[in-house]
Formats: C-alpha cells, sequence, structure tokens
C-alpha cells in the first residue's frame, strides 16, 4: 500500500482523484490517500511520513536526500500565482506584519527575498484572509483558490509572479508545488508509481469536465463550479501532466536562487533526482 498526501485544494484533488473513482489503476501497486495543507504536508515530508507527497517546490532541496522529485502533478504559475494583499489604502511599512501559508512554501522564500525586514508569522492558508481583515497582521500572502475571490475590502499590494520575475530575469513560469516519491522504495515500484499518478493526471485533464462535476457533486471543493474551471485552467491543465524543460529549467532556477540567498546548503538540479524511468526499458529489453 503507497502512501500519497495531497492537498484539499481543487488542482491537487483533480489530479489524483481519477485513481480514487478507479479511472486509473494497477495490478502491482495500492494507493491510500490523505488530504493536508501545504505545509503541514511540507513538514510530514521532512519526516518522512507519506511514500508520495505533494511538497512546495522550495521544499525539495531540505529532503531530496531521502525522496526523488516526480516529473508530474505539478502547479505552474505563467503570469499569475499567489497575491499579496492588504486593506485597501493601508500604507505598508518597510517591518509590516504579515501571515504567509507556511515556512517552507515557495511564497514564503520569495516573499523573503523581496521583504527581507517584514515580520512574518505562518497560518493555515484559509485563516489569512481573516487575520488581514480583522487587523491582527497588516498583509497576508493568499495562496489556491483565495486568489480568485476575496474581500472587497482588500486589495492586492504586489503578485509573487512579479517577484519571481523581477528575481527570475523573466521567462520563466512560477514553479509553486510539486510532488515526491520515498527513495526507499524499490525501483520498479517508484517507476510505477510515477506512471500511475501521471496517467491519473493526464486523465482529469482530458476528462475535465466529467471529473470536475463528479468532485462539485461530492462536496470536495471549495469553490463554485466557474470558480473551479477557472482555477483548474490556472493549476491544473496540459503543463501538469510530465514538466517541461522549460520548467525544469525554473524549478533549477528557483533552487539557486534559494541557494545564493543561503536557503539551501548545496545547489542542486532538478533532472538529477528524477526517478530513472529508462530503467525498466533497458533491463527488459
Amino acid at each position: 500500500m503507497i502512501s500519497v498526501g495531497h492537498s484539499p485544494d481543487a488542482d491537487d484533488l483533480f489530479m489524483y482523484y481519477a485513481i480514487v473513482f478507479g479511472w486509473v489503476d494497477s495490478q502491482n501497486v495500492t494507493f491510500c490517500n490523505v488530504a493536508k495543507d501545504i505545509q503541514t504536508l511540507n513538514r510530514a515530508t521532512l519526516k518522512g511520513e507519506y511514500d508520495v507527497s505533494a511538497i512546495s517546490f522550495a521544499l525539495y532541496p531540505f529532503v531530496a536526500e531521502n525522496y526523488a522529485l516526480l516529473r508530474t502533478g505539478v502547479s505552474f504559475g505563467d503570469g499569475y500565482g499567489p497575491k499579496l494583499i492588504k486593506l485597501k489604502g493601508k500604507i505598508l511599512k518597510k517591518s509590516f506584519k504579515v501571515a504567509l501559508s507556511g515556512e517552507h512554501t515557495t511564497n514564503a522564500m520569495l516573499f523573503s527575498l523581496a521583504y527581507p525586514e517584514a515580520r512574518i508569522v505562518y497560518k493555515n492558508f484559509l485563516e489569512i484572509e481573516v487575520s488581514v481583515l480583522n487587523g491582527e497582521v497588516d498583509a497576508g500572502v493568499l495562496i489556491h483558490e483565495s486568489i480568485l475571490n476575496f474581500d472587497e475590502r482588500l486589495e492586492v499590494e504586489r503578485e509573487i509572479w512579479d517577484i519571481w520575475n523581477e528575481l527570475s530575469g523573466g521567462g520563466l513560469p512560477l514553479p509553486l508545488g510539486g510532488m515526491a516519491l520515498r527513495r526507499s522504495l524499490p525501483l520498479t515500484t517508484a517507476i510505477e508509481c510515477e506512471e500511475i499518478l501521471t496517467k491519473a493526471v493526464r486523465v482529469a485533464v482530458n476528462n475535465k469536465r466529467i471529473l470536475s462535476q463528479m468532485l462539485l457533486e461530492r462536496g470536495l471543493i471549495r469553490v463554485n463550479e466557474k470558480e473551479l474551471d477557472t482555477y483548474l485552467n490556472l493549476y491544473a491543465n496540459d503543463n501538469s501532466i510530465t514538466m517541461s524543460e522549460k520548467e525544469i529549467r525554473a524549478v533549477d532556477k528557483l533552487f539557486e536562487l534559494g541557494y545564493k540567498a543561503g536557503f539551501y546548503p548545496q545547489q542542486i538540479r532538478a533532472c538529477d533526482y528524477f526517478i530513472p524511468s529508462e530503467y525498466n526499458r533497458l533491463r527488459f529489453s
């Protein structure tokens, strides 16, 4: 039984639930899944709790020794992403207090690079908007579906996408969420897991309308049908099936920025940590 951790936000559910609904299966591998917020999954991966888990890309260098990086189930922003929001008309000082969704998230790392003097507190992503509205913090970074529909008393101070463009030099998508697989799994099992998860994302994308309706009917999604369609177009699409060369370059740039800023003890390259999917072909040819 392979344990899979994924977030409860719409893109992760959409990309995984083709397996739950029996549209994709395997005679050799059986999955069990649990839904947790992304920072909880990041911490769980640091502890090695799940065989496969959704993670923030910014976390990966910390777990690369024990987890391989999967090519599938990825979420990138391209012209969009998390949003730094505040009350309308509020002027932020250099040392403003901000709520972020977790210290190992990609948005937290990029925010820290752009606002080194800000005072950061970490909260569940569902609590951030309320914390800004009640004055507990001066600003907050909204992620997931929260970026689509927030209170009219709030406004966007800055897009994390713009910070990424400035830091990366532009021309690359923003790496947000990926998936990692425990290295202690047998290689043939690891390869099959990635293949099944990839099929699940492909089947989901190719049957978007049907799967979306099934998720909505079961009350698994926090947004309405129109917002779900918008959100999936952003974060669960053809680009989520398997990482492109451009997306790999973007992940490498994120790791480079983190290393140069002192977040990571060494600089790594994504392609050195993928599962060698060619193994079965070479072994059984």
